[in-house]
């Protein structure tokens, strides 16, 4: 039994539990904090106040993010996803920088334990933070992908033809929109491949949602050299995910730095033909199932991505090592790493 506290409605994480497959009775008790955010945040960081309201009978507190709550004298596990607004401060907002400063201090201060997803976080975090090494312990994130029903390849194509991608080739990027993901690099390896191939039929595909500074990422200038090959879905809800992960002749992902890079494993899970930049938490967590580009490097996206629409044996080769690579990041193991972080500071 497991206490839960938001700020978001009551309707809305109901039906995020359900469709989460929480079982009714797992979840002791939904407390829905009343503040805005922005004020909640402010107030637990700089203050410790206000208290959580409606929890009780707690063994220990953990925030997934550094927007640390008060803890009120339990132990408290923090989830550190990375060091990126110290590593890229220009890739975040002058408030987001300011925020996540304060709160890793927070963070030094109050935390008996911190997770971070990966090995290559674990590193950053410790060199660029204040937080000590000796706290920090890996836990990677998991996945726990759809199970294919008879009726999947029905659903899927009825999907695909409602966002205009049905029986069509298509690079798929998902993720959201700011400066790290890295997308400026796929929508100009893009441009370079229909200037090489005009009549290529591959179309590019971007699905998730805004972040920010994103203006310059992808241009009008971009929009009409890639015309109609150009689809921005913007943000999907799950089944249209899955369906296109499953469907995507090649999976890009060009971030220039990340903590973990969920979405690689999103994809692999479903046997997609990845293509992700090489940087070291790819390396970590991709190894040998992706064809790894150097971030920034339209020209040589480009010839990576031509490379494997033309070969659909690799193609076929990688989404089987890209199965089996993502049955190392499951959720069982992810949430059994969690529970063993927990013992270390509840004991």
């Amino acid at each position: 039994m497991v206490p839960l506290a938001a700020r978001h409605p009551r309707s809305e994480i109901a039906a995020r539990l359900d469709a989460l497959g929480v079982r009714p009775g797992t979840v002791a008790s939904l407390a829905v904090q009343p503040w805005p955010a922005p004020l909640l945040y402010e107030g637990w960081l700089r203050w410790g106040r206000p208290r959580l309201r409606g929890v009780h009978d707690l063994d220990l507190v953990h925030a997934p993010s550094v927007a640390v709550p008060p803890s009120g004298g339990l132990p408290l596990v923090v989830t550190v996803h990375d060091a990126g607004p110290d590593l890229f401060p220009h890739a975040f907002t002058p408030h987001g920088r300011r925020f996540h400063r304060r709160a890793l201090e927070v963070v030094a201060r109050r935390a008996d334990a911190v997770i971070t997803v990966s090995q290559a976080a674990a590193a950053e975090i410790a060199a660029r933070t204040p937080i000590a090494a000796g706290r920090i312990h890996v836990v990677p994130n998991g996945v726990d992908p759809p199970v294919p029903h008879p009726k999947t390849h029905e659903e899927d194509t009825a999907i695909l033809a409602r966002v205009g991608l049905a029986g069509r080739r298509y690079v798929l990027w998902v993720g959201s929109l700011e400066p790290r993901k890295g997308v400026d690099t796929l929508i100009q390896a893009m441009v370079v491949r229909r200037r090489r191939r005009p009549d290529d039929d591959v179309v590019t595909v971007l699905a998730g949602f805004e972040g920010w500074l994103n203006d310059d990422l992808v241009t009008e200038g971009d929009r009409a050299a890639l015309g109609s090959s150009l689809i921005e879905l913007g943000r999907i809800d799950d089944a249209v995910l899955w369906a296109l992960y499953r469907h995507a002749t090649v999976f890009a992902f060009p971030s220039r730095h990340e903590g973990f890079g969920l979405p690689v494993v999103e994809a692999m899970s479903q046997g997609a033909a990845v293509v992700a930049s090489d940087i070291e938490v790819m390396r970590e967590v991709a190894g040998d199932a992706a064809v790894l580009v150097p971030a920034g490097r339209p020209e040589q996206w480009a010839d990576a991505i031509d490379a494997l629409v033309d070969d659909p044996g690799q193609r076929a080769r990688l989404g089987r090592a890209g199965v089996d690579r993502s049955r190392l990041f499951s959720a069982a193991a992810m949430a059994e790493a969690t529970r063993a972080v927990y013992q270390t500071v509840g004991s």
